[in-house]
């Protein structure tokens, strides 16, 4: 219908121009990647699409290869189980992160190859993000409402407070997303998204700063008491 017509036109239109202004930046951190870390430069995974449908995921590869996944699924479980914020694993030091890889993320720089996705038709430019299949299996009757749509790139939890918020928070979000879908509203999102990814790289600056005096301060205690003995 009409609603279909105006977001898939959104969509194709977003993903071509995002394409064209970003092929710079395929290039440099396809080599990028290739430099710091063995592996293809893209990564693959299966998730769960509009209806549930499973579709190939894409991202700039910021792990190493052969990870195992089953820490992520651990972790996510109790996120999902336990309803606190939702930190990302990769918040602390994590070994499994290529150099670079953690501002890559911050930055969702990692996301941009999403557009393909985009302009396939597995995802749409705003939408909830597409969720992996372990992670559907824990999921409560009423979650499912989040698979009336497509995912997206970016969505109304990235922007009212991403990894700060619950599970069942993101929940709601997602569902009110979907319930309220307008033109107005993926626009809305879309020009919110770009003030909330600078934040984001603020807000990780602030706190690897943070950690980095809070490291150099406790060296100097520890020399303080040595010298002191």
């Amino acid at each position: 219908g009409l609603l279909s017509i105006w977001k898939r036109t959104l969509d194709i239109a977003g993903a071509l121009l995002g394409l064209a202004l970003s092929s710079p930046i395929f290039l440099v951190l396809g080599a990028y990647i290739k430099m710091v870390s063995p592996g293809p430069v893209l990564f693959k995974q299966k998730r769960l699409g509009f209806r549930a449908v499973p579709f190939t995921f894409l991202k700039f590869r910021t792990m190493h290869p052969d990870n195992d996944p089953h820490h992520h699924q651990a972790h996510l479980k109790e996120l999902i189980a336990s309803d606190e914020p939702m930190e990302k694993l990769d918040r602390s030091s994590d070994p499994r992160i290529i150099p670079g890889g953690r501002v890559l993320r911050k930055a969702c720089v990692d996301e941009i190859p999403q557009l393909i996705n985009v302009l396939k038709g597995e995802m749409s430019l705003v939408g909830p993000r597409p969720c992996l299949p372990y992670e559907a299996r824990e999921y409560l009757r009423w979650h499912g409402q989040r698979f009336d749509v497509r995912p997206g790139l970016t969505g109304l939890w990235q922007v009212s407070g991403k990894n700060n918020l619950t599970f069942k928070q993101m929940m709601r979000l997602d569902i009110r997303y979907c319930r309220n879908m307008s033109l107005w509203l993926d626009l809305k999102i879309l020009v919110r998204t770009i003030p909330t990814i600078i934040g984001l790289v603020f807000e990780g600056i602030s706190n690897r700063l943070a950690r980095a005096a809070r490291r150099r301060q406790g060296g100097g205690l520890r020399q303080a008491v040595s010298s002191e003995d």
